[in-house]
């Protein structure tokens, strides 16, 4: 069953008088128990999705959407009140800087007390009711792997490392019991024990709690350790959404590509100070898009059709848009092939 559909969501933002899409028609689904992975550099507009999927955007940007739905009601529709109680216990964010998510002016016992819904608690007298929050909001920090948990209660946020932070907001999350975790960038700036701590609980919940994730990064290598599908964004747009090992063993876009050729690789054959491997060129500015396909200018396959926007195409429960794609003509052999078979 499918939990948020997004389909051709647009997202117009006004700059020095002009209308520029910094989102153009992006299209994703989640389904239940599935994690999907939403990769692309920076600027490429994941934080901008997460913003429109919680419904945080400044209210003088212009949001539409062919479909912009959870569980199949509309959230575009939907009054401010019901969007936050969807928000509240169906649907839980983790932002990308999690020391300008928190108040720095309330300690994070507090603010982790406020979080906890009443339906889990179970008891009648005020002092019963803090000590068992208390209580939930122990067993949740160590779930997450925080040392101190006692320490980190009586902290402001200025008095913590970011790493502690983060973990704090994974747990604030977790303790509605969401169906939905959307995860903005998670393990950035983490040590390698404590990033392997993270992906291993995001996995771990999503087996064990049937909890669906949308995990925004562009760390390939954690992506690729826990990711069932994936979908690539450029520029504010989708260019290829499929089954994460499919994608990887043959990307179709080439900017799908220059994302897996720039993880970092742990080959033995490699040799000392071998070059990066990275794409030519920065991404483009809003006000400056470059005519039809955004990566024109900067894709090693483009050609004069690049001048002309390419549309969504499917293959073979993969999506891409572009005029050149690689591995294309294997594809389409194999899938007649087995269609040749099933006759």
């Amino acid at each position: 069953m499918i939990l948020l559909d997004i389909r051709n969501l647009t997202l117009e933002i006004e700059s020095n008088g002009v209308l520029v899409k910094a989102l153009d028609k992006v299209s994703l689904s989640i389904c239940e128990k599935e994690i999907r992975a939403l990769v692309g550099e920076s600027g490429s507009g994941k934080s901008l999705i997460v913003l429109a999927i919680s419904g945080a955007l400044p209210p003088q940007w212009i949001i539409t959407a062919d479909r912009l739905t959870w569980r199949g009601q509309n959230l575009l529709k939907m009054n401010t009140s019901e969007r936050q109680k969807i928000m509240r216990r169906d649907i839980a964010v983790i932002f990308q800087d999690p020391k300008a998510a928190l108040d720095p002016s309330v300690k994070l016992g507090e603010q982790f007390r406020e979080s906890i819904p009443d339906e889990l608690i179970n008891v009648r007298w005020w002092w019963q009711r803090r000590s068992e929050k208390n209580q939930i909001a122990l067993a949740q920090l160590t779930r997450v792997g925080i040392k101190d948990v006692k320490k980190c209660l009586n902290s402001y946020v200025h008095e913590l490392p970011d790493d502690v932070c983060q973990k704090f907001m994974i747990a604030m999350a977790l303790v509605s019991q969401p169906t939905l975790l959307i995860a903005d960038d998670p393990t950035r700036g983490m040590e390698t024990s404590t990033k392997r701590q993270i992906l291993s609980l995001c996995k771990s919940l999503n087996h064990n709690s049937d909890l669906s994730i949308l995990f925004v990064s562009h760390d390939l290598l954690a992506i690729s350790s826990i990711a069932h599908s994936i979908t690539v964004l450029y520029s504010g747009q989708t260019v290829e959404d499929g089954p994460l090992e499919s994608v990887r063993r043959k990307p179709f876009h080439p900017y799908s590509k220059a994302l897996m050729d720039s993880a970092p690789s742990f080959r033995p054959e490699l040799h000392p100070k071998s070059p990066l491997t990275a794409l030519k060129g920065t991404i483009p500015t809003l006000q400056h898009l470059p005519i039809g396909c955004r990566l024109g200018p900067r894709c090693p396959r483009a050609q004069k059709a690049c001048v002309n926007t390419p549309v969504p195409r499917t293959i073979h429960k993969r999506q891409y848009r572009c005029h050149f794609p690689l591995h294309i003509e294997a594809e389409e052999n194999t899938v007649d092939n087995n269609e040749g078979e099933n006759l």
